[in-house]
C-alpha cells in the first residue's frame, strides 16, 4: 500500500517538551515503515509540506482537527456493567458491585462480550491505547487480548492477582495465580501491539508471597509493565498500615516487594506525602490520575502541584467503573476541577494543552512509549483522530469564537463528547 495523506487542522506535540504545536491548515502524510505497519511519514503544514508529498493522494478535511489518539492509563474493562454504580466509598463498592461482577468473568464467552463492548466504547471515545485491569480469571485476560489484537490495538492488560480479603469468585490461589502470570506473560507480551501487566490488585488483598512472586516476575521480566492501585481511599490507607505494620508507607509496601520501577503504574496515589512523591520520582514509578472516580467515589484530589514539584510523571485515566465516563474529555474537566480545588496551594489552573498532553503524549511518556503513541510526529504510530469541532451546535459556535489554541481546546473539553470525534484511525499492519 502506497502512503496516504490528510488536510485539516493538525494538533500535536513537541516531543522534547509539553508544548502543542497546531496547524490551522496542516498536511498528516502515513506510510508504511520497515516493519510495515502504518506511521507518521511528515506532519506540519500544508504549505510546507505539499510539493514534497505531491504524488501522494490527499483526503481534504475542512473544518476538522487531527489529534493524537488518547490514551487511558488505567482503567477496568471487567468493569464496564458497574459504571455509576452507587456506594459509600471504595471498599462498599468493592464489596457489593465490583466483587460480584468480576466473579463472572471466569465465563469467557461473557468476557469477550464485555471486551468487544468496551472496545467498542474505547474507539468511540477516541481513545486508542489503555492499560487496563482484566480480573483474576486468565479466561479475561486472553479474552481481552484476543479481542484488542483482532482490532490491530496497542493495548497493555494482566491477570489481576489477590489471594486473601476476597470473596469466593475471584480470590486465586497463591501459586497457581504466579504461574498463570507467567504463562500469560509469554503468551501475550510483545506480541504484536499488546503489552502484559503484572498486576496485584492493591496490597490488602495480596498475601506477602504473592507480592513477592509479582516482584520476582517484574524483575524477571523486566520490559513488561506493573499495575495496582495505592493510596486512594483514607480507609484503604488505614487498612494497609494495620497489614503492615513495618512499612513506612502504603507506597512503601510495593518497594519492600520489588515493584517499584519504570513501567510501574500506580493508580491513585492521592494520600501521599513528599516522601512518597521523591520515591516515585526516585524508582521511575508514574501516577495514573482518575480524577472522575476520586470524586465520584469520595477518595480524594490528586495534588497536581505536589506531583510537579517534585517532578514525578503523571497521566491522566477514565478508571471505569469507579471512574464516570468513558470521555477523555470528562476526564480532563474533572482533572481540572481538582487542579483548582484540591491542591495543597488552591487555585492552580492546569492550561488546556497540558490536559490534552496528560492525556496523549504526556501519558505515552509515562507508560514508556514516547515516540511510539499519542503524538503525530514523524515515526509514531498511526492512532489518530478525526475531530469535528462544529459537531454540537453549541460547540460549533464557541470554537468559532476561539482566539487561541488555548480557548479551542478548552471549549472542546467543556463541552466535548463522543459526537466531538468523528472517526478513530488505528495504525494497521500494512500488506
Amino acid at each position: 500500500m502506497t502512503m496516504k495523506a490528510l488536510r485539516a487542522s493538525l494538533l500535536r506535540f513537541d516531543p522534547t517538551t509539553t508544548q502543542a504545536q497546531f496547524e490551522e491548515d496542516g498536511l498528516l502524510v502515513i506510510g508504511p515503515d520497515s516493519r510495515g505497519r502504518q506511521v507518521v511519514q511528515a506532519a506540519g503544514s500544508y504549505s510546507a509540506l505539499k510539493d514534497m508529498y505531491a504524488q501522494v493522494p490527499v483526503e481534504h478535511l475542512p473544518g476538522r482537527i487531527l489529534a493524537p489518539g488518547f490514551i487511558d492509563m488505567h482503567v477496568h474493562y471487567p468493569q464496564t456493567d458497574i459504571i455509576g454504580a452507587p456506594a459509600a466509598g471504595l471498599l462498599p463498592w468493592l464489596e457489593n458491585y465490583t466483587f460480584p461482577a468480576e466473579s463472572r468473568f471466569a465465563d469467557p464467552a461473557h468476557a469477550s462480550a464485555v471486551a468487544e463492548f468496551f472496545l467498542d466504547e474505547l474507539a468511540r471515545n477516541g481513545v486508542t491505547t489503555a492499560l487496563t485491569f482484566a480480573t483474576s480469571h486468565p479466561a479475561s485476560v486472553d479474552a481481552f487480548f484476543e479481542a484488542a489484537q483482532r482490532r490491530s490495538l496497542r493495548m497493555i492488560s494482566g491477570k489481576v492477582l489477590q489471594d486473601r480479603h476476597s470473596p469466593d469468585g475471584v480470590r486465586d490461589d497463591t501459586e497457581q495465580s504466579l504461574l498463570d502470570t507467567e504463562s500469560l506473560i509469554r503468551r501475550w507480551h510483545n506480541v504484536d501491539r499488546l503489552g502484559y501487566a503484572i498486576t496485584p490488585r492493591f496490597a490488602p488483598t495480596s498475601t506477602d508471597a504473592q507480592l513477592h512472586g509479582a516482584g520476582e516476575l517484574a524483575k524477571a521480566h523486566g520490559d513488561t509493565w506493573i499495575h495496582t492501585h495505592v493510596s486512594e481511599n483514607k480507609d484503604e490507607v488505614k487498612w494497609v498500615r494495620e497489614l503492615f505494620p513495618k512499612a513506612r508507607s502504603y507506597l512503601d509496601v510495593y518497594l519492600g516487594f520489588n515493584l517499584m520501577r519504570e513501567r510501574a503504574v500506580y493508580a491513585h496515589c492521592i494520600h501521599f506525602d513528599d516522601d512518597d512523591r521523591c520515591l516515585m520520582r526516585d524508582t521511575g514509578a508514574v501516577t495514573a490520575v482518575s480524577p472522575t472516580s476520586n470524586l465520584f467515589l469520595g477518595s480524594g484530589f490528586f495534588d497536581f502541584e505536589g506531583a510537579d514539584r517534585i517532578g514525578y510523571r503523571y497521566g491522566l485515566a477514565s478508571d471505569v467503573g469507579g471512574g464516570t465516563s468513558f470521555s477523555p474529555f470528562a476526564t480532563m474537566m474533572a482533572a481540572y476541577y481538582a487542579g483548582r480545588e484540591g491542591q495543597t496551594k488552591p487555585g492552580v489552573s492546569i492550561p488546556p494543552s497540558q490536559l490534552w498532553w496528560h492525556h496523549t503524549a504526556g501519558a505515552a511518556r509515562a507508560l514508556g512509549l514516547a515516540g511510539g503513541v499519542g503524538n503525530l510526529q514523524p515515526g509514531c504510530e498511526a492512532d489518530f483522530l478525526v475531530l469535528n469541532p462544529a459537531a454540537t451546535p453549541l460547540l460549533a459556535r464557541k470554537t468559532k469564537l476561539a482566539d487561541s489554541l488555548e480557548e479551542l481546546l478548552f471549549a472542546m473539553i467543556v463541552l466535548g463528547d463522543d459526537r466531538l470525534v468523528e472517526r478513530t484511525v488505528i495504525s494497521q499492519a500494512m500488506a
